[in-house]
């Protein structure tokens, strides 16, 4: 008798695949990041998303003030009655000799130079003392004077032309002790104002 050759079954099929061409040992798929050697991609970066197109960056934020410590100011000492008594007469009488070898002993020239140092005066004595200002300039005044008022070699003569010189500048005394009267007066409305905003904010 005739034999009829059997095949085997799914054998031949076309939509057979293989385990190198999309599945693994096994019969199971590859994942989708495989490749055909069966070997796995890396994955790719993570990016960052970026911003849409219309909204603009966040504004930075502004630069903290600089600290008054780290602001350079100008010199503000704080004198003392004694000290701005020393500091103004000093300086007067330095003042005067300058006038007497420059510009020949000249009062109005000695009385120009008294007010800028009331101003400082006025401006450098501590809050503590401010009335100390009106009583020191006067006989800073009085001190510079020396130099600069004119007289005889005697002690008498010397002290005749001081009283002469204070006589006849009278003005510039007047009007640099009331300069410094000023100043220390605003001074202390500023202090009082600023004792009365630190007690309302504390309560």
């Amino acid at each position: 008798m005739e034999q009829h050759r059997t095949r085997a079954p799914n054998q031949g099929t076309p939509n057979q695949s293989t385990p190198n061409q999309g599945t693994r040992s096994g019969g199971q798929p590859l994942p989708p990041q495989a490749d055909r050697e069966g070997k796995r991609r890396p994955p790719r970066p993570a990016t960052r998303p970026t911003p849409p197109a219309g909204r603009r960056p966040a504004p930075m934020a502004p630069a903290p003030p600089v600290g008054p410590e780290t602001r350079r100011r100008l010199p503000n000492p704080r004198l003392t009655g004694l000290g701005g008594g020393l500091f103004s007469g000093a300086l007067m009488f330095v003042l005067g000799c300058l006038d007497q070898l420059l510009f020949g002993a000249s009062l109005t020239v000695y009385g120009v130079l008294f007010l800028p140092v009331c101003v400082l005066t006025g401006l450098w004595v501590r809050g503590a003392e401010l009335l100390a200002a009106p009583v020191v300039v006067p006989i800073a005044f009085a001190v510079g004077l020396l130099p600069v008022a004119k007289g005889g070699d005697g002690a008498g003569e010397r002290l005749a032309g001081l009283v002469t010189a204070l006589a006849t500048q009278v003005g510039w005394l007047y009007g640099g002790t009331l300069l410094a009267g000023l100043i220390i007066l605003v001074r202390g409305l500023h202090r009082a104002a600023a004792r009365r905003r630190a007690e309302a904010s504390r309560h």
